[in-house]
C-alpha cells in the first residue's frame, strides 16, 4: 500500500477583468477496494459564489463552481491525498470461459456495456480493426491477457508521444497514421481497437506518480494522465495505459471514468469577455509519496 498525495493547479490569465460562468472540476478520486481517498480539498480564486457537488452519469465526483466577482486570473488547485494498493495479476482473475479470445459476455451485464462495446469514431477504410486484429492469433486460440497487453505494449513501443497545445483529441485513424499523440490520444486508440474486436472499454482520466520526479516543486508542464479499461468477466474493469505500458493501476490514481474523453475533460468552464481577453493558462501537477513510519503516521514527500 502507497500513500500519493497530489497538487493539481491551472490558472487562467486575462487582460483585463471578465466574468466567468460555471465551471465544473472532476479531479476527487473515485473510492474502491484498490484506492481510498484520504483528503480532498479545493482552494478557488477568486471567491467562488457557490460549490456544489454532484454524481454524474457514471458515477463520477462532479464539483460545480459558480462565480459574481469578474477578475483577470482564475485560479483552481486542488490537493488530494489516497491509499494506493496495486491490483493482482490480470490472468489470475478472468473467469475461464473468457481467457481465450473471442468469448461472449454474460447476457445480463450485456445490456449495460452495449455502448461501451460500440465503435465511436469512423474508421472507413477498417484501418483500426485491421490494425487490432494483427494481434490474433492465426489458427490457433489467443490468450485475452496476452491479446490485451500486446496491444498495450504495441502502442508504448511503436508510436511516439506528444504533447499538444490544442485541446481536444485525435481521431484514432489520425493516431494510427501519425504513429504519436498524447496519452488520451493513445487511450482512444486502443478503446476504438477493442472495441473492434468485440470488447466493452471505457476512458478513464485521473494522475500518474512518475518515480524520478518524486519531490519535485514543478514539473514543468505536468498534467492530468489518461488510459483507458477493458471489461473482462471475472476481473472486471481492467487498466490499460498504452501511453506508459502499464497494464493494471500500478502508479495510476483514478478520477473519473466514462464511454467518451469528452464526458470526463477535468475541467471546463466558461468567460463573458472578447477572444482576445485571454491571455493563456497554466497547469502544473506534482504527485508524491508518503513514507510510512513505524507508529502509523507518515512523511512527505520521499
Amino acid at each position: 500500500m502507497t500513500i500519493f498525495a497530489v497538487r493539481h493547479i491551472t490558472e487562467y490569465h486575462y487582460k483585463k477583468p471578465v466574468s466567468f460562468g460555471e465551471h465544473r472540476l472532476m479531479f476527487r478520486p473515485r473510492d474502491s477496494f484498490d484506492q481510498l481517498l484520504l483528503e480532498a480539498t479545493l482552494n478557488v480564486e477568486p471567491e467562488p459564489a457557490y460549490v456544489r457537488w454532484i454524481h454524474d452519469v457514471f458515477g463520477n465526483c462532479v464539483a460545480l463552481v459558480g462565480f459574481t466577482t469578474p477578475a483577470t486570473t482564475l485560479r483552481f488547485e486542488t490537493l488530494i491525498r489516497l491509499e494506493h494498493t496495486p491490483q493482482v495479476d490480470l490472468q489470475l482473475e478472468i473467469d475461464e470461459a473468457a481467457l481465450t479470445y473471442p468469448f461472449v459476455y454474460d447476457m445480463q451485464e450485456l445490456p449495460d456495456l452495449e455502448r461501451t462495446i460500440e465503435r465511436h469514431y469512423p474508421d472507413p477504410k477498417n484501418e483500426v480493426e485491421k490494425w487490432a486484429r494483427q494481434f490474433l492469433r492465426v489458427g490457433q486460440p489467443t490468450e485475452t491477457g496476452r491479446l490485451l497487453m500486446t496491444m498495450c505494449y504495441a502502442i508504448r513501443e511503436g508510436f511516439v508521444y506528444a504533447r499538444r497545445v490544442e485541446s481536444g483529441t485525435q481521431t484514432p485513424v489520425q493516431t494510427l497514421q501519425a504513429r504519436r499523440g498524447t496519452c488520451r490520444d493513445f487511450a482512444l486508440l486502443m478503446m476504438e481497437a477493442a472495441r473492434a474486436l468485440g470488447l466493452a472499454a471505457r476512458f478513464v482520466t485521473g494522475y500518474i506518480y512518475v518515480p524520478d520526479r518524486d519531490g519535485a516543486s514543478n514539473l514543468g508542464g505536468g498534467s492530468t494522465h489518461a488510459w483507458c479499461q477493458i471489461y473482462l468477466p471475472g476481473a472486471g474493469w481492467v487498466e490499460f495505459d498504452p501511453t506508459n505500458g502499464i497494464v493494471g493501476n500500478r502508479d495510476l490514481i483514478r478520477v473519473a471514468v466514462a464511454r467518451h474523453s469528452r464526458q470526463a475533460a477535468p475541467l471546463t468552464g466558461s468567460y463573458s469577455g472578447d477572444a482576445s481577453d485571454y491571455a493563456g493558462m497554466s497547469v502544473q501537477v506534482n504527485v508524491t509519496t508518503e513514507v510510512p513510519s513505524p507508529d502509523g503516521s507518515v512523511r512527505c514527500p520521499r
